[in-house]
Parts: structure tokens; sequence; C-alpha cells
């Protein structure tokens, strides 16, 4: 009895951990690791929906492709575009907004909630808001230009241009994701003492000083955080710029593809001109982009934050 016991025992402490780990792993397998395998298969392959005949291995033909083909580089050259319009107003006004929601406020709580509604809407429903406020025709944007003396004698046709499709596919991103980060700086600021503001205070520190000498150094772990996620996001952007088209079902990021993004561009050729294998390399191709760049973006806010402690 006592040898079941301690068989048991063992059991107990050496594989039931495993065993209550085992579902995530199994998951991850099959919806995460899977996918991620087969499409690197695929992107090694010729695999046309329109052209059952045409398979069999590509080898590096796919990705070759990409060096020279003019969609792909105004896709990238859009993606990183509005990526710049939207990351960094974005973070910087998000962590201006948790230093003013860390101080002592009136309605503390309801502040705090009021930032984060714009997350918790419907992408669709705020960005089909959006592309109404951004119409060329009695449009909310363009009437504010023209209370400020711009646009008066022609509307700005918001979706003709570069620019000016990327600012407002920009605007859509930030008025969503400024209040999550927000609130994500809010609760790293939470942790700081007090008594470290106190002291700066007493030192004569004004409160923007503390703010980039204390404040930022000692969240860098969030802020790291928050930038490498927003890298993430901004490259693979997709919903805003597909529903701010006047005809979304197309792909096409505009009439010459102003704002068409990568992750527009991969579903366009993927389920539109049905070529899944060039489509699977053009999802390679982001996967690394968006590596490089997080990780860039991460080493130079480490250096950032470091230096100035």
């Amino acid at each position: 009895m006592t040898g079941w016991r301690n068989r048991l025992y063992r059991f107990d402490t050496t594989r039931t951990p495993y065993l209550l780990i085992a579902p995530f792993f199994v998951l991850f397998a099959v919806f995460g690791l899977f996918p991620i395998v087969f499409n690197g298969v695929v992107a090694l392959r010729h695999w046309r929906l329109d052209d059952p005949g045409l398979t069999g291995w590509a080898g590096w033909a796919n990705f070759a492709k990409l060096l020279h083909d003019e969609d792909f580089w105004n896709a990238l050259g859009n993606t990183f575009g509005i990526f710049v319009l939207a990351t960094v107003p974005q973070l910087l006004l998000a962590l201006t907004i948790a230093n003013l929601l860390n101080r002592r406020l009136r309605a503390n709580t309801w502040w705090r909630v009021g930032v984060l509604l714009p997350y918790v809407t419907p992408v669709a429903a705020s960005t089909l808001v959006f592309a109404v406020v951004f119409a060329r025709d009695n449009g909310l944007a363009n009437w504010l230009l023209s209370v400020t003396g711009f646009g008066q004698d022609q509307p700005l046709d918001w979706r003709a241009a570069k620019w000016s499709s990327w600012i407002a596919i920009a605007t859509m991103v930030n008025w969503k994701w400024i209040g999550y980060n927000a609130l994500l700086y809010l609760s790293a600021m939470q942790s700081i003492p007090k008594d470290v503001y106190e002291a700066a205070a007493v030192d004569g520190a004004s409160s923007w000083r503390q703010l980039w000498r204390i404040t930022v150094p000692m969240i860098q772990p969030v802020v790291i955080f928050t930038v490498v996620l927003s890298t993430i996001g901004g490259l693979q952007l997709f919903n805003e710029p597909m529903l701010f088209d006047d005809n979304p079902a197309a792909a096409s990021g505009g009439s010459d593809g102003q704002w068409q993004t990568i992750a527009q561009l991969i579903y366009k050729v993927g389920w539109k001109d049905l070529n899944l294998g060039y489509a699977a390399a053009m999802s390679w191709a982001l996967f690394l982009i968006i590596l490089v760049v997080a990780g860039l973006n991460a080493l130079l806010t480490n250096r950032i934050g470091g230096g100035r402690r």
C-alpha cells in the first residue's frame, strides 16, 4: 500500500504539472505552429487556385519575385509611412495622457474609463465613422479645415493622395490605441514611489523634467513593450485601410494604391488573384520585416531610456 502511494505521489509531483499545461501546447501546435510551418511550405511552391495544373516546388522564386514587384514596394512604403504617422504620436500622446491621469484629478475613474472607450469600440464601427469624417463633401475634417481658412475654395479629397490618406488612416489608429497605451503607462506609473517625485520637486525639477528624467526611465520595460506591440500592429495594419476604401472588397488601397498596406496586398494576391504561393512568400517577408524593425525599436528605446538615467 505504501509503495502504491509513493508511486502516486511521484506521478502527482512529476507528471501532473505537464498534463495540466499540455492543452495549451496542443492548441498552440494545432492552431499556431502548424499554420506557420504550412505557410512556409506554401511559400516555396507554385500554388494557384485558378490554375491547379501549375504546381510543384518553386524554391526561392516567389521570394525573388518580391525584389522586382512594384506593388510590393509601394505597399511597403505605404505601410511604413502610416506606421510612423501612427506609432510616434500615439505613444507620445499616450505617455502625456498617462502622466496627467497620474495626478490627483476629480472623477479620476471616469477619466480613465473614458480614455479606454475608443479601444473597446469595434474597429468596423469606428472606421466607418471616420470614413464619413474624412469624406470629401460635407466631411467634418474638411469643415474644420475651412474654419481655419484651409480648403475653402476646394474641399480636400482625403483619399486622392498618399499624404492625406496616410494622415486619415493614422488618425483612426491613434484614436483607437492612445487610450489603451495610456492605461498601460499609467499602471506602471502607479508603482513609482511618490518620494522620488517629492525629492525631485525639492531639487527644483519641473513636471516636464520629472516625466522624462524619472518617469520614463522607471517604466522603461512597459515603454519597450508598447513600442514592440505598436510595431507589430502597425506593420500588420489591415482593418482601417481596408474599410477606408469606397470599395473594400477590392483591397486595392485606393485608385492607385495610395494607402494599400502589405497586409492588404497579401489578401489581394491570395484571395483575389488566387496566387497562394506568392501571398505566402509576402507574409514571410512581412514577418521578417516586423522581426527586424521590432528588434531595432526595442534596442533603440532601451538605449534612450538607459541614457536618461
